[in-house]
């Protein structure tokens, strides 16, 4: 049983990480601040998610998986926040998002 458990919560972490290698490309191939903070936001909430519960299962005391699901809870808060700060604040700044048929994409290809 305990190697289906540790088979179980390793697939979680390799999970984890490949959520956030696609975050991570998601930053580098997205071209404004918008497309590129929801890359972010989505997918690293689900990263934090699959490490966290792969990490429960490998823990033995209750009191180390309530630290981790709140540290998952903090993440999930903090993470929206900064991403709704930041959009308010571009946007009222005059960024806009860039449209599938703008001329500077056009330019860039």
């Amino acid at each position: 049983m305990f190697d289906f458990l540790n088979l179980i919560s390793n697939i979680f972490l390799i999970l984890g990480t490949v959520f956030f290698i696609i975050g991570t490309i998601g930053v580098f191939r997205f071209f404004d601040l918008y497309t590129r903070l929801h890359a972010l936001a989505k997918v690293d909430n689900l990263g934090v998610g699959f490490f966290v519960f792969g990490l429960i299962l490998k823990s033995s005391s209750f009191l180390i998986s309530l630290k981790l699901i709140l540290i998952w809870i903090l993440v999930l808060i903090t993470s929206s926040t900064i991403t709704y700060i930041l959009t308010s604040h571009s946007n009222k700044s005059g960024e806009k998002p860039i449209l599938k048929d703008d001329e500077s994409l056009k330019n860039d290809s």
